[in-house]
């Protein structure tokens, strides 16, 4: 679904809200995922990048801290929201299955064939991951537009809002 499928004028309050909640639990997943395919592209790189300057015998875990650190806890350009487990995610088991296909465990022993079309693969599940975040991400801001509208223009009590916050915690 894109923002041209629906129309979130015309959803009730409620559904409003958990659609965009539903999205941005799905957006989290997505870009869970995405640090993660980018972590392994990066150390799949790195791992051409000595290969490339004669160097490798070398190991790359000395670039490990700056990889993990640069992709798995980088500031999210979004607030964040709470972390959730996404490794069941069928995402990031497709990553997986990706990963063990291509016989990333041991990246020093892979031909440059195969570490090229490793990165390769690497390189389109990504780009998939970002198309699919812009999608979301119009969609979700086009619900939290609607969300502002309605306060703004009296349609939606802050109170109401309020109170379902209340009721969520009583659960």
């Amino acid at each position: 679904m894109n923002t041209t499928e629906f129309d979130p004028t015309a959803l009730p309050l409620d559904e409003l809200r958990a659609l965009r909640a539903q999205l941005q639990h799905e957006d989290d997943a997505v870009s869970y995922v995405r640090r993660l395919v980018q972590a392994r592209l990066d150390l799949a790189r790195a791992e051409l990048r000595h290969r490339a300057v004669g160097d490798a015998d070398a190991n790359i875990t000395g670039e490990l801290p700056a990889i993990l650190s640069s992709q798995l806890t980088g500031g999210p350009a979004r607030p964040p929201r709470p972390a959730d487990d996404y490794s069941h995610h069928p995402l990031a088991q497709a990553l997986e299955e990706l990963c063990s296909d291509a016989g990333s465990s041991d990246l020093a022993s892979m031909s440059l064939d195969e570490l090229g079309g490793y990165i390769a693969s690497l390189h389109e599940f990504e780009q998939a991951r970002s198309s699919e975040r812009k999608d979301l991400f119009g969609r979700i801001d086009a619900l939290s537009a609607e969300l502002v509208r309605r306060y703004r223009d009296g349609e939606a009590d802050v109170e109401g809002l309020l109170a379902d916050d209340d009721d969520d915690t009583t659960d």
